[in-house]
């Protein structure tokens, strides 16, 4: 396949460009025409940027450049302000200076070929019209139609200017009208896509002592194709027009405790201390919560669906439960993110145990997350009998009742309805060298309006029941051993 040259090899062009005289194009790559930078970064990767600097406004009508502004930009949500001045047009530049760029504004226009023959090292030069740059480049030399191929052969494409309209940096031009002279502050305010934050947690529990260690970092992501120099950064938990993410295989008891942070709206702040420079495709990590010894408990369980038996034995979850309350817990608002736990070896070393996500969290939870599948404990679920039985049968299991809707209705015609006792059995295992509790949770009762009223005529463990649909058994199982659990339900389904 052929593929254009200034892919790879247009590496060297003359420019020549006049700048207005008011532009603030800095001639060092490393400098930046940004002034005081602040970046208000929202969770649905959209920011608002503020940007004051210092400016020369001519009385009168005048254009005004903005270098260095988001390749992203949304222009339409521009605001300006400089005292005494009124905007009158806006544009932006986005066309930037690129190889492929340069090459597409140069079609039907001439360039200068110049090629090294390697073998002697002499220098021919030629002038070549560009006729497409349409999945290669094609020019005409004198008399031939060339494509210029990725060969390897030394060429390089030379330039005798860079058009107008394409700009070595994203540019904000402003046409405004000053009814005074001089040097002033002027700012800018824009939305702009491409910047990203988001939370990530590192956990080391202590299981000896039921306790983790939790630091919060936030993670910021650039793609703006600008980079933003010691700017004052803000993050806004939630943003606006954004979800609250997803909360992994998380359950999640919300709190109630207001934290110690600054809200906008409904949302919680994120300062960033101090200034921070965010470059263009950079992705920069910054901590924001460094907590020790919040009380911790390990948790395995399992969850079967009705009527479920499985053909073998299944590992249960192993869970981490910890609070975020003020007193007994991490002691803030939690944004959206992964938690990420480690736990150390008998050589002392953390190693890494498993991860779960969270959404954005209040103050106060209480948070059970999977770590993973437990390789000592199982539970094996099975239906070992399941036999229709009469209406009467089924009225006289009241006393054992669990739930009833308790609603009153006149039924003209009664249909037959078929009732069933099932019964399950749940076979636990344990490999460890110490006793375990295991949290098994039986879903799948809650079969509709119809069928809400079920019982349970007999039980190994006194269940909970955790809502119309889920009952709860808390089994412990013996170091190295096994314990067999049964339950009978009455259904009408």
């Amino acid at each position: 396949m052929l593929r254009p040259a200034f892919g790879l090899a247009a590496s060297a062009f003359a420019l020549s460009l006049a700048m207005p005289a008011n532009a603030q194009t800095p001639t060092d790559p490393d400098e930046t025409a940004q002034g005081d930078v602040s970046v208000t970064i929202y969770s649905d990767g959209r920011a608002l940027v503020q940007d004051v600097r210092q400016i020369d406004i001519p009385r009168g009508r005048s254009t005004i450049e903005f270098p260095d502004v988001s390749a992203r930009i949304q222009a339409q949500t521009l605001s300006f302000n400089a005292a005494g001045a009124g905007i009158i047009e806006q544009n932006f530049d986005y066309d930037i200076l690129t190889p492929a760029k340069l090459m597409e504004k140069h079609v039907g226009k001439q360039v200068t070929l110049v090629r090294t023959n390697p073998a002697t090292g002499a220098v021919t030069r030629e002038n070549a019209t560009v006729l497409s740059v349409a999945g290669g480049v094609v020019v005409r030399i004198g008399d031939r139609i060339e494509v210029l191929k990725d060969d390897g052969l030394p060429v390089r494409v030379v330039f005798d200017r860079v058009p107008s309209n394409l700009r070595a940096r994203p540019t904000l031009s402003v046409t405004v009208d000053s009814a005074q002279g001089g040097r002033r502050p002027a700012s800018i305010r824009y939305l702009t896509p491409g910047l990203n934050w988001g939370a990530d947690y590192v956990a080391l529990y202590d299981e000896n002592g039921g306790l983790i260690d939790m630091q919060g970092w936030v993670t910021l992501q650039n793609n703006t194709g600008t980079t933003f120099h010691n700017a004052d950064t803000l993050l806004v938990a939630g943003g606006a027009g954004s979800g609250v993410g997803s909360y992994g295989n998380a359950q999640v008891d919300p709190g109630t405790e207001t934290a110690d942070r600054e809200q906008l709206g409904d949302f919680y702040l994120y300062p960033l201390p101090g200034r921070t420079t965010i470059a263009q495709a950079q992705t920069k990590q910054v901590s924001f919560l460094d907590v020790q010894g919040v009380p911790a408990r390990k948790i395995y369980a399992r969850g079967v669906g009705w009527l479920t038996s499985d053909r073998r034995p299944m590992n249960v979850t192993s869970q981490l439960a910890f609070s975020t309350s003020r007193t007994a817990g991490l002691g803030d608002a939690l944004p959206q993110g992964t938690v990420r736990f480690y736990q150390r070896d008998a050589q002392g070393n953390p190693q890494f145990v498993g991860e779960d996500n969270i959404g954005h969290t209040p103050m106060g939870s209480m948070l059970t997350l999977d770590l993973g599948e437990a390789f000592d404990v199982t539970v094996q679920a099975a239906v070992i009998s399941r036999d229709k039985i009469s209406r009467g049968e089924f009225e006289r299991s009241a006393r054992y009742r669990v739930i009833k809707d308790g609603e009153v209705s006149t039924i003209e015609v009664e249909r037959e309805i078929d009732y069933y006792r099932t019964t399950m059995r749940y076979t636990f295992t344990n490999a460890k060298p110490v006793p375990t509790d295991v949290q098994l949770t039986q879903a799948g009762l809650d079969r509709g309006w119809w069928s809400r009223d079920f019982r349970v005529v007999s039980e190994d463990v006194a269940g909970e029941q955790l809502d119309l649909d889920r009952r709860r058994y808390t089994v412990t199982v013996p170091a190295n051993g096994k314990r067999v659990v049964e339950v009978t339900y009455e259904t009408k389904y």
